[in-house]
């Protein structure tokens, strides 16, 4: 069992070091749209400050079983968790737990304050399947004495448990097809976020280790949408670029970047391919059918479900870090 962070902190020496009344700390948790810009930042530096997690449980339930789980992800729509999300939950129903939606959104102050939240509400577990957390917030969780498991990723310092795969990984095997397919020429439509960056290292690395020049890149906020893919497209191409591939961090922005080249009568793939991630469920319909990296999101849930239900039961776990791999499935596009 990990130790708990200090405690001793309460709601009120928080608003006494923030300079603000306790009615205002607390609508920093549960109302935080109410606060000025200025209030809110010096109640966060108060929270960071002393370390405190609030409770919001009534105290004759704080030690009791809750039987509830909490599932982090930035968002619902064109979410790639979804069937990780459903698999926890139908495992975790059959043995009477509830499993609770955390949307963090895609900026890191919201994250930490909905981190902080969820774990004054005190669940058995936590499963993060989407969002990378700022430091502090990973601090929070490591110390909170909840089992934390850590999905879609394999972070080089896990917080506790692990189910994922390694990303990098996947931009080398990426670039491995493509060079076997005598594709040099690269286009990269990449997401900001660090999963997104560390395919697209993966990728660079090993199409200049093999002598292919360095990838052309154009960057979006996270998510990536259709919009983005044929927006990057359309850039590079008006701007002289002569790709022989696309590679996109999403199944949306490459269905982009699909009807991008069709608009202006390119040949996919005899002229350029397209290769996107995560295999939705249109990516096999497409015209022609796109060429992605599918995770198996069900196995993700089932074994993050296991690993709780293990660690609920006080049995020990050897293999903390399970990585489950991807695999590329090869089609129309190339």
């Amino acid at each position: 069992m990990r130790a708990p962070l200090p405690a001793g902190s309460t709601l009120d020496a928080v608003a006494r070091a923030a300079e603000v009344s306790s009615a205002t700390v607390s609508r920093f948790f549960n109302t935080p749209k109410m606060l000025s810009p200025r209030t809110t930042q010096r109640v966060r530096e108060a929270v960071e400050r002393l370390g405190y997690v609030p409770n919001l449980l009534a105290g004759g339930l704080a030690s009791s079983r809750t039987r509830l789980v909490t599932a982090v992800i930035p968002e619902i729509s064109r979410s790639l968790f979804a069937s990780t999300i459903q698999a926890l939950t139908d495992t975790l129903a059959a043995k009477g737990y509830s499993v609770m939606l955390g949307l963090t959104g895609a900026h890191e102050e919201h994250a930490e304050r909905e981190i902080l939240s969820i774990i004054g509400r005190r669940p058995e577990g936590i499963i993060l399947t989407g969002p990378t957390l700022p430091p502090e917030a990973r601090r929070r969780l490591k110390g909170s004495d909840i089992t934390i498991i850590e999905t879609w990723d394999l972070p080089a310092e896990p917080i506790d448990l692990v189910v994922g795969f390694s990303h990098e990984a996947v931009g080398r095997a990426i670039a491995a097809h493509a060079l076997a397919t005598g594709r040099r020429r690269a286009f990269v439509a990449s997401a900001t976020g660090v999963r997104a960056l560390a395919r697209r290292y993966g990728f660079a690395k090993a199409m200049m280790e093999r002598g292919a020049p360095e990838p052309t890149v154009a960057t979006f906020e996270s998510p990536t949408t259709y919009r983005h893919g044929r927006a990057a497209v359309a850039a590079h191409l008006e701007g002289g670029g002569k790709p022989d591939i696309i590679v996109c961090s999403s199944d949306w922005s490459a269905h982009g970047a699909l009807d991008e080249l069709r608009r202006r009568g390119i040949r996919v793939p005899e002229e350029i391919a397209v290769i996107g991630f995560g295999d939705l469920d249109f990516a096999s319909d497409l015209e022609p059918s796109l060429t992605t990296v599918t995770i198996d999101g069900n196995v993700i849930g089932q074994k993050a479900a296991d690993f709780l239900l293990r660690r609920t039961q006080g049995q020990r776990i050897d293999n903390p870090v399970v990585d489950i791999g991807f695999k590329l499935m090869r089609r129309g596009s190339g």
